[in-house]
């Protein structure tokens, strides 16, 4: 019989207590790969700390089933292959139960199938390619945003609306998986109205990473039918320069952006005198007050108060707080596929957005709202099709 004395009985306890309680505070460790630096490095750093800035408040308020929230992110370069390797190490060496916020869509076309390679959920990517958008739905894909061809579509309706003929209206694209998403959606959009002849339409691109755009600008300059409206699908620095150069020469046309460019980004590249500029959105304006919109300026100040709010680390603590209530639902285990069943189980309930989210096995993508914005006096504002000039729509009374 092995009797203790005191002192071992105190030791032998000691240890139980340490080991139980190193157990019980494992953080749950989440990833994400993004563009850090490099000429679209603003829209990863925001993403990632509008997704900080929410788990912060998640620790303070003592995490996830007493667990923290641990979030490592790699930088990619808005490039694939590095995109690629980060993913791998992420759910390999740092073992992350989930991706969240990943940034583009030609890093997603790698992305994605590793993410159900490794059977691991990738939440709420910043991008409306299709590629995140499979139907039947891939169980480990799951977005908040609305798809390119959803925000396309309503520039070519809202532009028609407003008397804009289809053949008056161009694009200019980033040579890439982004680009082809973005161009894709407006074509199809313009089939439905029955146009066919897209082959006509000027269509000016660059390369990804680059501020090529000269060529592109050109292409505009040559056109045989001078475009009033160009569907842009690019990042902020090249096409803040295409904007710059092209509205020297054509001062009347309308630029309309997809919400990738990240509005705070393109108004700071751009000149004041500059307001024909449209950015489609798919968060609230920063001004809104809604509900989520307040937490999250709140949550900004208390992260880092020489930050500015912007709709990009607005959409990073959206995603979070989602993905933070899916968590809420699981009642056993944290693991990968539990964290899959909890964000499905998201059914009918309001963020804060005004409006409710809806998940199942069969619907994967959270909202399908977007906002319109327009900048003004160097600020996007809130914007609608009616707020178009009234020539084109005399214009098409007249035709």
């Amino acid at each position: 019989m092995i009797t203790l004395n005191l002192k071992q009985w105190v030791v032998s306890i000691a240890l139980l207590l340490n080991v139980s309680l190193s157990l019980a505070v494992e953080p749950i460790r989440l990833g994400m790969t993004a563009v850090l630096t490099g000429p679209a490095a603003t829209l990863g750093n925001d993403m990632r700390t509008g997704i900080e800035s929410y788990f912060r408040l998640v620790n303070e308020q003592g995490g996830v089933q007493g667990r923290a929230l641990e979030f490592i992110v790699h930088d990619d370069g808005y490039e694939p292959e590095r995109a690629a390797q980060n993913m791998r190490k992420l759910i390999d060496d740092m073992k992350v139960l989930a991706i969240l916020g990943n940034v583009g869509t030609p890093t997603a076309i790698v992305t994605v199938p590793i993410a159900q390679e490794k059977k691991t959920l990738l939440f709420g990517a910043f991008s409306g390619g299709g590629v995140l958008r499979s139907q039947p739905v891939n169980r480990y894909i799951i977005n908040y945003r609305p798809s390119y061809a959803e925000e396309t579509t309503e520039m070519i309706n809202g532009l028609i609306l407003s008397g804009i003929k289809p053949k008056e209206i161009a694009f200019f694209t980033q040579r890439d998986g982004y680009g082809d998403a973005a161009y894709q959606g407006a074509i199809n959009a313009l089939g439905e109205h029955g146009f066919k002849n897209v082959d006509l339409l000027v269509h000016g691109r660059y390369t990804r990473n680059t501020l090529n755009v000269e060529d592109a600008v050109a292409a505009f300059l040559d056109a045989p039918i001078t475009p009033k409206a160009v569907i842009m699908a690019g990042g902020y620095a090249p096409s803040a320069k295409f904007i710059e150069l092209l509205n020297q020469e054509l001062p009347n046309i309308w630029f309309l952006n997809v919400s990738f460019v990240g509005s705070h980004s393109l108004q700071d590249a751009l000149s004041n005198d500059i307001e024909n500029v449209v950015v489609m959105q798919v968060v609230p304006n920063i001004k809104s007050s809604l509900p989520v919109v307040s937490e999250y300026l709140v949550a900004l100040r208390a992260f880092d108060s020489s930050l500015e709010a912007n709709a990009v680390s607005l959409e990073g603590f959206i995603i979070a707080k989602i993905f933070h209530q899916g968590l809420l639902q699981i009642k056993g285990d944290i693991t990968k596929e539990s964290i899959i069943d909890g964000v499905e189980s998201l059914n009918g309930i309001d963020i804060g957005l005004g409006l409710d989210i809806y998940f199942n096995k069969l619907e994967h993508q959270a909202i399908h709202k977007l906002w319109l914005t327009k900048l003004n006096s160097g600020f996007f504002e809130d914007f609608s099709w009616q707020m178009m000039p009234d020539e084109n729509i005399k214009e098409k009374k007249h035709e």
